[in-house]
């Protein structure tokens, strides 16, 4: 009777400290709140062992910074931003993000481009959308880059979020979470009655739970933090659209009779170019002596003409 009763006030007491240890450092992701308390105290013993809690332990400094070991942690600011921007063609403006985002190391998260009535006119035109993520240290040069292409830039909107509270806070309460992990093992190793087993392993199923998700939190906070997201609400410039009335668009045949002027300018120059290097130096190089022999022939016929006037008469 007595070890079933010492393994079971052992349990008792490391699932005991398991819950006050989650509750103490469960996190608030809307208000995250600040929860470092260990496992269990020093000297504290669960299962015939001592539970001696984490190596790091994080405190509060006089400035408010968090600190681990006395060194201040580095702040982890998830920045992200929004433009709204008029561009003459958007449809060819999100391939010129596609292509930014790739060059600064980042990629497209979603695009997406549709067609939109404008005006009282109802002129038809391409509206588009992107978001991308590229490294925050980089989102500046990012965002230039993207207004020098706009027409107009009607918003813009940069963000920032200081989530370093929540993060020491997730990693504190990974470090009881796991601590409590390996507290459990040792006590099922130990158990030797099935239905004690069965009730340890219920209880690390639950904390290995908490564990991934706690992983995947920290994950998430930290590929926030370094890629920062941007995203951008393409507009046509409803202005460089043909205005269409009744089915006739006037905008639109004065671009094409500029189009025709521009293509006969064309036609004229290329001719003209033409003209200059290739056919008159042709010209020259073959009509110069031909017309130097032409005229000589023509002398010589002339002379012999008048040698031969005098004789027939």
């Amino acid at each position: 009777m007595v070890k079933p009763l010492k393994f079971g006030l052992a349990l008792s007491l490391s699932l005991l400290l398991t819950a006050c240890a989650q509750a103490a450092s469960e996190p608030s992701f809307s208000e995250p709140a600040i929860g470092f308390e260990a496992p269990a105290a020093p000297g504290d013993f669960v299962g015939g062992e001592s539970f001696a809690p984490a190596e790091e332990s994080l405190a509060r400094d006089a400035g408010g910074v968090f600190a681990s070991q006395g060194e201040p942690i580095e702040r982890l600011v998830i920045r992200n931003a929004f433009l709204s921007i008029v561009v003459p063609e958007p449809s060819a403006a999100v391939n010129e993000i596609t292509a930014l985002a790739g060059e600064l190391g980042g990629f497209v998260v979603s695009s997406n481009v549709f067609q939109t009535t404008f005006g009282e006119a109802g002129v038809i035109a391409d509206q588009a959308s992107i978001t991308i993520r590229v490294p925050s240290e980089r989102m500046d040069e990012a965002l230039e880059t993207i207004k020098e292409g706009a027409t107009e830039v009607r918003s813009e909107n940069v963000s920032g979020e200081d989530v370093t509270q929540e993060f020491t806070d997730l990693e504190s309460r990974l470090r009881n979470l796991e601590a409590a992990e390996e507290q459990l093992l040792d006590i099922m190793n130990k158990a030797t009655e099935t239905e004690d087993v069965l009730s340890v392993f219920n209880q690390l199923t639950q904390i290995r739970s908490e564990i991934e998700v706690t992983q995947g939190r920290i994950q998430y906070l930290s590929e926030s933090a370094r890629l920062s997201a941007i995203s951008v609400d393409l507009i046509p410039d409803v202005a460089a659209q043909p205005l269409e009335i009744g089915g006739w668009r006037p905008e639109g045949t004065v671009k094409d009779a500029f189009t025709a002027l521009i293509q006969g300018l064309r036609f004229l120059g290329d001719a003209a170019i033409w003209v200059l290097i290739c056919v008159l130096p042709i010209g020259l190089i073959s009509g110069v002596p031909t017309y130097y022999i032409g005229r000589t022939i023509r002398r010589r016929r002339q002379a012999t003409k008048r040698k031969a006037a005098p004789s027939k008469d």
